[in-house]
């Protein structure tokens, strides 16, 4: 897109928490024009300067504008009804926040829609996260550490302060943070299925079984939001190297018995978001996106993700 040399039009329907993120990303590309917004609740953001135009709902905002990319950054129940809209009365490619549908009933729904495969991506930004991109490279380059045969990871947010405001926002620790965790794996191994979830609401417990160089492996996934602050980690088993990822601090390492192998570090000045979606949209505005965002990946994705989970989430407790 960006590489015709013509500006990218671009509406962002949902102007919540995340889209935040998006704004500051796009505003850094000079390429980019925010022409209008949507949501019927909020105020319309400043983008460089100005307020774009903002509309209390999508069709009157696609009627006014053609947009080239619409961004939806609402909650994940309304995302199969909008990006179908946007599909069948524009022209434009859509950018849907992860998880891409809740339902996978949802997917059969989007897939019979036109152009959907060229032109529906879901923002899946920790596969973008530059010390996965660093491990993913790392393991690819070396083959003599042999197939990945487990991985463990812990996702940790303190949504318990937001009681039951987390489930609203977030519909539960397996929503919310299993597909970022389903990503992340995504990056290194081909994901075979989950086989087993324990989803609790506030918490939840995954396994998945996967293939790395013709082995089989066992990831352990742990989300849980009775925490007082936010850390996210991931450990990477290939025969005798371990490779560590801090998610938070950005930063990895590998390492075999007392031998360090190679390491990874953060510029220490770039937000986490901001360091995942910076190459996630340099990617989308290309003329070929990374696979990871395309509708192929989410529908897998979402079937994994979907596979044993009660999305009707418990209290906190």
């Amino acid at each position: 897109m960006e590489s015709t040399g013509e500006r990218v039009r671009v509406g962002l329907v949902g102007v919540g928490t995340i889209a935040r993120t998006h704004l500051e990303v796009l505003a850094d590309r000079p390429g980019v024009d925010l022409v209008f917004t949507v949501d019927p609740r909020a105020e319309p953001p400043v983008f460089r300067g100005d307020v774009p135009a903002h509309h209390r709902d999508v069709t009157s905002a696609l009627a006014a504008h053609r947009p080239d990319l619409v961004v939806i950054a609402t909650p994940a129940d309304s995302h199969a009804d909008l990006a179908a809209q946007v599909l069948t009365t524009s022209d434009a490619r859509v950018l849907v926040e992860k998880p891409l549908v809740l339902d996978p009933a949802d997917l059969d729904r989007l897939s019979g829609l036109d152009g959907v495969r060229d032109r529906l991506f879901t923002a899946h930004h920790f596969a973008f996260s530059p010390e996965v991109e660093w491990a993913a490279a790392r393991i690819a380059a070396h083959p003599e550490w042999g197939p990945v045969t487990g991985v463990t990871s812990a996702f940790y947010d303190p949504y318990v302060l937001k009681g039951e405001r987390a489930f609203t926002s977030y519909i539960s620790a397996w929503a919310d943070s299993g597909i970022n965790q389903l990503s992340v794996l995504s990056r290194l191994v081909d994901v075979v299925d989950v086989t087993s979830l324990r989803d609790e609401g506030a918490s939840c417990w995954a396994v998945a079984s996967f293939r790395s160089r013709g082995a089989v492996g066992t990831a352990r996934l742990r989300a849980d939001w009775m925490t007082g602050a936010s850390s996210k980690s991931t450990v990477v088993t290939c025969g005798e190297v371990e490779v560590w990822l801090d998610h938070t601090a950005m930063t990895a390492f590998a390492f075999r018995g007392g031998e360090l192998l190679d390491a990874h570090g953060s510029d220490g000045r770039t937000p986490r978001k901001v360091a995942h979606y910076r190459p996630l949209y340099a990617s989308l505005l290309s003329d070929r996106p990374d696979p990871v965002l395309g509708f192929a990946t989410a529908s897998a994705l979402t079937a994994l993700h979907a596979q044993h989970a009660r999305h009707a989430a418990k209290a906190v407790r």
